[in-house]
């Protein structure tokens, strides 16, 4: 998955996200999220990452429709 295409999702798994945003393995991101380093939503047995939070964080624009925000 590259960043654009995180972007572009209102949610992403937890190795994506590790590896998109902080170049985490998959083993990392799964502790940085135990430990909160970043948002996680529980659905039943599956954890996703609201890309929202992240993006804010890091100074990044989401995407909509395959187009950047203004």
């Amino acid at each position: 998955m590259t960043l654009d295409e995180a972007l572009s999702k209102p949610t992403v798994s937890v190795k994506d996200a590790g590896k998109v945003f902080f170049n985490l393995g998959r083993n990392a991101a799964y502790d940085a999220a135990k430990r909160g380093d970043f948002d996680t939503i529980r659905m039943g047995g599956k954890i996703v990452v609201p890309v929202a939070p992240i993006a804010a964080r890091l100074g990044l624009r989401m995407a909509m429709n395959g187009r950047k925000d203004a």
